[in-house]
């Protein structure tokens, strides 16, 4: 102390110093401070400057320049705004980012079909578009009319030698033995099995009445085993016998026979008559 007292020179000299070097100090952090300021304005214009609303930045950094009494809390608020700034930008192009893909939507599914495996043959195809041209108004004639070889149509009555009064019992039953006996074959064959009753109806080797020429003895084996009295006739064999009824021929007017070569028992009309057609498992004769 007593040297400063004698040497109070020295400690003026020495206050001078510290102050000139205070204020060096205060000049490099504001240089400090310009630099950081600029490096931060550059990284700002690298974003997406639609995304800034430069005026307002530029007047938060005349305030915080103003109210900040240190260079480093001018520094923090610059920072921070930056960060804001920066966020803002990022959640924005975000968003457009989402907008911008493409949205899935979900169509339904077209599945076809498979065609089944147990499909119609085309003979069932044909046999149906058959049935479909057949008249669904034809009812059975009252009277059938027969020449001496044939069973004529309604038109052709003129040229009968004599006819048959039908009753609706002799329906019925004629319906009956082709259910019975031609169920599960095809419509051409319940025809012709009405055909056959028909043709032994107008012969004179057989009964002259639908009802003896079916009960006739040996004869139809539906009859024999009750498969006769247990069938209801359907509607394609309804329709059969009306077409016969009023002339429709699937076998020609000889025909008196037929039998199933799989499940007949007596085969003696397949060795002794002639063979006219087959339909189905039918197999008819003359």
């Amino acid at each position: 102390m007593y040297t400063l007292r004698q040497n109070r020179w020295m400690a003026m000299l020495i206050g001078v110093l510290l102050v000139c070097f205070s204020a060096i100090c205060m000049l490099l952090q504001n240089e400090q401070a310009e630099k950081l300021q600029n490096k931060s304005s550059v990284k700002i214009n690298q974003f997406d400057t639609a995304s800034f609303k430069e005026p307002e930045v530029q007047v938060v950094r005349t305030k915080q320049i103003q109210n900040a009494p240190h260079p480093g809390q001018f520094k923090l608020a610059l920072q921070s705004s930056t960060v804001n700034n920066f966020n803002s930008w990022k959640n924005k192009n975000r968003v457009n980012l989402f907008k911008s893909l493409p949205v899935k939507t979900s169509q339904p599914k077209i599945v076809l079909a498979d065609k089944p495996h147990n499909a119609k043959p085309k003979a069932a195809k044909a046999e149906a578009s058959i049935q479909k041209e057949l008249n669904p108004q034809l009812t059975p004639p009252n009277k059938l009319f027969f020449s001496r070889t044939k069973l004529l149509s309604p038109s052709d009555q003129a040229k009968a030698t004599w006819q048959y009064n039908v009753s609706a019992d002799d329906v019925l039953l004629l319906q009956r033995i082709v259910m019975a006996e031609a169920e599960g074959e095809p419509y051409q064959g319940k025809i012709a099995v009405a055909n056959v009753v028909l043709n032994r109806l107008r012969s004179a080797n057989f009964p002259n009445t639908i009802k003896k020429v079916i009960f006739q003895r040996y004869q139809f084996s539906p009859v024999a085993n009750g498969r006769f009295d247990r069938v209801k006739p359907n509607r394609d064999c309804i329709h059969a016998v009306n077409e016969a009824l009023n002339g429709k021929k699937a076998v020609p007017d000889e025909t008196y026979y037929f039998l199933s070569l799989k499940l007949a028992d007596d085969l003696t009309v397949h060795h002794t008559q002639t063979f006219v057609k087959r339909i189905g498992n039918h197999s008819f004769y003359k």
